[in-house]
């Protein structure tokens, strides 16, 4: 795998979450720039070629819903999965017919599974 192709993107207003799970992924070989809201993270998006994003849903400025529909506008192909708090069925399935690879919620699942997901799905 190329070095550009293990870039992944975390968008995650949850300091200490957004944290773990990136010192995770770096331990596992990846690339990760970790922001704390859509905002910062669309220009990125649009600049940078990742080989994943990781988008919360509920934080301030720009949320996941709006990184999904930025993304679909765009006709970016890269990969999102979701970690949320939102575990609502509507939820999952506007994300999904937005585009998202994914849909974990935060207090079900461990990072570890996540990075495990990543490494073997992704």
């Amino acid at each position: 795998m190329a070095e550009s192709s293990k870039k992944i993107l975390i968008i995650e207003d949850e300091k200490p979450l957004a944290r773990a799970l990136e010192l995770k992924l770096v331990h596992e070989g990846f690339d990760v720039t970790n922001v704390g809201n859509g905002e910062i993270a669309l220009p990125l998006i649009e600049e940078k070629d990742f080989f994943l994003i990781v988008c919360d849903l509920v934080m301030p400025k720009v949320d996941g819903f709006q990184v999904l529909e930025f993304i679909k506008e765009k006709g970016i192909k890269t990969p999102v999965l979701i970690l949320t708090n939102l575990g609502q069925a509507e939820d999952e399935k506007r994300v999904r017919a937005l585009g998202a690879l994914d849909f974990f919620i935060k207090s079900n699942t461990p990072l570890s599974k996540i990075v495990e997901y990543i490494k073997t799905n992704i």
